[in-house]
């Protein structure tokens, strides 16, 4: 049986009372959460959850993608990204020996791994063929197959990018029209062999392979907005259409489902587009990209990822794929995948505690009585990034004792916090 049947039918397993216990719920919660389908686990060494009420979580993306990259200098942006603290990694490796990097990652690292098996199933037909608008869905889910027997976690599909849908796009004039590298590539290959999109056609075949190896299907967004001005267009809200009858013929398979999102959404967009894709996927969990509020932060999105993040967190998605400050101008080096999952991190918990999160909010609270106290350390302790926290204090606080660095001996908090500390209770 799969989680999710498990689930349905009561069986608490031990997989879910390790999720309650670090989510700080009661396994009961967890279980019904899953059978309700508004949370997901994705399985491995270490579990995560993603989904309702539960702290907001982030995912790194690698791979090997530029024609000098190795699976050693992808293996150094992974360990950046488990360094920042990381939830989940994704291998969106498009080139080179995609096998053995996977293996690789799969072998060294515990938390979940996912990928997007269209990748590798373009690569290998390139490799076989000669040209990858020569691959057939066989080829495809031969490569989806061989990826979920060897422990993927989650796996990105582009289920809901029908002709269709493709057709709405055409129409529509967008400024920018595909922006989804596997998006682009499937679109590609329909419209050239012109021929329906496989993994709508033959939907039960991905429910089978995942329902096999209890791999949670992620959807993902051929139409998601590329810039600001296309963002809830016709052709975006009608493949979540789509992908919200599939989410149910999913759930009806005892296959987890979550859906992934936009993409560049003005500030005033990105309730509407959160809640819409909530409703009309039934509460799945939404995995988003960002969200970019705004096109014109080259070489700092990941500051703009992380202010549409916290607002999109705030309004109920569940996952953040991290946006690095080379998105949009080149390739991520280690360094930006670190600084990606830093960013995302902040907007995940500044989401987790408007949102009421207790676990949040604790921690914040904590902080705060920490710098009451002026006690640095535990403030290093406790912040999202404490290697960055600590260097910084060492270079801007040494010629100050146990003050902030701003005011020195004439530290207003220290001042007030001893006039008023007989007249409150100490927390």
């Amino acid at each position: 049986m799969t989680i999710l049947e498990q689930a349905r039918s009561g069986n608490i397993t031990d997989v879910m009372k390790t999720i309650a216990h670090n989510e700080g719920v009661s396994p009961e919660q967890i279980r019904q959460a899953i059978a309700d389908g508004n949370t997901v686990i994705l399985n491995s060494r270490q579990p995560v959850a993603i989904g309702k009420k539960l702290i907001t979580k982030v995912s790194a993306s690698v791979g090997l993608y530029e024609k000098n990259d190795t699976i050693q200098g992808e293996m150094l942006k992974i360990k950046a990204a488990l360094k920042a603290k990381t939830d989940t990694i994704m291998d969106l490796s498009v080139r080179g020996d995609i096998d053995d990097m996977r293996s690789t990652v799969l072998n060294s690292i515990d938390c979940p791994v996912g990928t997007l098996p269209l990748y590798q199933a373009l690569h290998d037909a390139e490799e076989k063929y000669g040209s990858a608008l020569k691959m057939t869905a066989d080829d495809f889910f031969e490569v989806m197959e061989k990826q979920a027997s060897e422990g993927v976690s989650f796996m990105a599909l582009h289920c809901g990018t029908t002709m269709e849908v493709v057709k709405q796009a055409k129409e529509d004039h967008r400024i920018d029209p595909l922006v989804s590298y596997g998006g682009s590539h499937l679109i590609g290959w329909m419209i050239h062999n012109q021929c329906e999109n496989f993994l709508f056609t033959q939907f039960d075949r991905v429910l089978s392979i995942c329902h096999r190896y209890d791999v949670v299907l992620s959807f993902a967004d051929g139409m998601r907005p590329g810039c600001i001005a296309d963002s809830l267009d016709r052709p975006q809200v009608q493949e979540i259409l789509i992908l919200g009858n599939l989410v149910k013929r999913a759930r009806e398979a005892g296959v987890q489902v979550m859906v992934k999102g936009p993409g560049h959404v003005p500030l005033d967009e990105i309730e509407t587009t959160v809640k819409l894709q909530k409703k009309l996927c039934h509460d799945a969990p939404y995995f988003v990209f960002g969200c970019l509020p705004t096109d014109s932060a080259v070489s700092m999105d990941h500051i703009s990822s992380a202010i549409g993040g916290a607002i999109a967190s705030f309004y109920g998605a569940d996952f953040l794929c991290i946006v690095t400050p080379a998105e949009h101008i080149g390739m991520p080096d280690a360094d930006d995948v670190f600084t990606g999952v830093i960013a995302s991190r902040i907007a995940a918990h500044a989401g987790d505690v408007a949102k009421g999160h207790p676990d949040a909010i604790a921690w914040d609270r904590e902080m705060s009585v920490s710098r009451r106290e002026l006690d640095w350390q535990h403030q290093i302790e406790l912040s999202i990034d404490p290697e960055t926290t600590e260097r910084m204090w060492k270079e801007r606080s040494s010629n100050f004792s146990s003050e902030c660095s701003m005011c020195g001996d004439y530290c207003a908090l220290k001042i007030v916090t001893k006039y008023l500390h007989d007249e409150r209770e100490v927390i």
